[in-house]
């Protein structure tokens, strides 16, 4: 450990790749805040934007505390020396730098790969933000940092690391956990005045919702609310490669798998949760225990947002307990069986300081320290794709052109099955049908260090 004295505090240095990223903003804007966490090196194509960036968070154009653009070991010393930090455009440098602990938000894969294994092997931890790496590599990861005595951690105010730390919470209380997951990015807003539906800049016609407000009753009646509620909003596109990714990384670290591939997804108010959640013998949609998922917060302009916010559903047992809880706000099912206890919120770098000082200073990681492969995040074709095709990754949501993203618990897995964010960027070799799961042995141009980390990751903790 590196970290340096701070008065009474020691003072955590961070590296942070992807700088100029939306995540990376809001974590440099904290930790103007935070005079015991601080950035030492920010590392960015984009070494002009990310001055700019600085200049609008208001840091100081000179001295200590302002940035300084860098290009070798000579200008990273100098930059240390005078309390600047420094901005590169070389991820390699980064080996050169002093800092305690990477962020690593590229959202590269075989970028954020070699940072996060290089910042490991020269006795750094990591922070992960960029789920498309760890969903593909983040068990070798953590299998590597155990090996050099450092810390592999997700980011707190990321939806994985909340998610594994509420699981953590409840299954230490003994709780009898059913289900975990979180809302989906944008909420769906229901304006009974208009019968239309607002997700994000998208407002469609949906009178039928204000039919469809409460769950029916009967064996069938939350499915059936459900399904009728999916199909007053079919216009809308409600899922993101980034959620299914999400989940893979909890996944690792919770041993909870989807129910099904594509995930449930249900059209959702926060307070219906326990019982959309509950087993299908009990009316919900789960086939069984053990699931991670996905739902759509749907709700009224005046209604407070989940927030991105994460869950845990919960067998009740002791009813008395729990009607004692319902009875203080609590969401419980209709039945008194299941209980849903949730977080609404995720608040991205604005909560990552915690991660980094227990990282650094405790040795603590926000997931489970040997996490597994439980599942694989996939590709399945959504039309036919020609031999020669590039599988071209890009938006927001970082989605696969021509590929929906599956999560398939690891037993369920095809030998040979690519996993996502190894085969973006990849070249077909060969057609592929539409409906097909994408194979090692359609592609070619992937990283082969990001194949054997992939590799060596599904064996690490067998």
């Amino acid at each position: 450990m590196n970290a340096e004295p701070h008065g009474t505090r020691e003072t955590v240095t961070y590296a942070l790749t992807g700088a100029r990223g939306g995540f990376a903003r809001t974590l440099l804007a904290q930790t103007r805040l935070t005079a015991d966490v601080r950035p030492a090196v920010l590392c960015d194509l984009d070494t002009e934007g990310v001055l700019a960036l600085g200049a609008e968070l208001g840091l100081p154009a000179e001295g200590p505390g302002s940035l300084t653009v860098v290009t070798d070991r000579a200008g990273l010393d100098t930059a240390r020396a005078g309390g600047r930090t420094a901005v590169v455009a070389d991820v390699a440098l980064l080996a050169e730098a002093s800092y305690d602990i990477l962020v690593e938000a590229t959202g590269n894969p075989a970028v954020g790969y070699r940072a996060a294994r290089t910042a490991l092997t020269g006795g750094r931890h990591v922070a992960m933000v960029s789920k498309e790496v760890d969903s593909v590599s983040g068990v070798e990861l953590a299998a590597l940092a155990a090996r050099h005595g450092v810390v592999y951690t997700t980011a707190t105010g990321d939806q994985p690391a909340n998610l594994i730390q509420l699981f953590t919470w409840a299954d230490g209380l003994g709780l009898d956990i059913v289900a975990i997951g979180k809302s989906s990015e944008y909420d769906l807003v229901y304006d009974p005045e208009t019968g239309t539906v607002t997700q994000l800049d998208q407002t469609v016609h949906a009178p039928a919702l204000g039919s469809l407000l409460k769950l029916a009753d009967g064996p069938e009646g939350v499915r059936s609310t459900l399904a009728a509620r999916a199909e007053a909003v079919t216009a809308l596109k409600r899922s993101a490669a980034a959620d299914y990714c999400e989940m893979a990384v909890v996944a690792t670290s919770t041993g909870f798998t989807p129910d099904v591939e594509a995930m449930h997804y249900p059209v959702a108010r926060t307070a219906e949760l326990a019982d959309v959640y509950a087993l299908r013998e009990h009316g919900g949609v789960l086939t069984r225990p053990g699931v991670v998922d996905v739902f759509s917060v749907l709700r009224l302009p005046e209604e407070a947002s989940f927030a991105g916010g994460v869950f845990v559903v919960v067998r009740t047992h002791d009813s008395i307990t729990w009607e004692t809880l319902r009875q203080k706000g609590h969401v419980v099912s209709r039945d008194g069986r299941y209980a849903c206890l949730y977080l609404p919120y995720h608040l991205m770098g604005v909560e990552t300081p915690t991660t980094l000082r227990d990282a650094v200073l405790r040795g603590i990681p926000a997931g489970s320290p040997t996490p597994a492969q439980h599942a694989v995040l996939a590709g399945r074709a959504t039309q036919d794709l020609t031999a020669g095709t590039v599988l071209t990754m890009g938006g927001h949501h970082h989605e696969v052109t021509g590929v929906a993203p599956v999560l398939l618990p690891e037993a369920d897995a095809p030998a040979g099955t690519a996993p996502l964010y190894l085969a973006a960027h990849a070249t077909l070799v060969r057609d592929v049908a539409a409906g097909s799961l994408l194979t090692l042995d359609d592609v070619s141009g992937y990283d082969p260090d990001l194949l054997a980390a992939w590799t060596a990751g599904r064996e690490a903790y067998p």
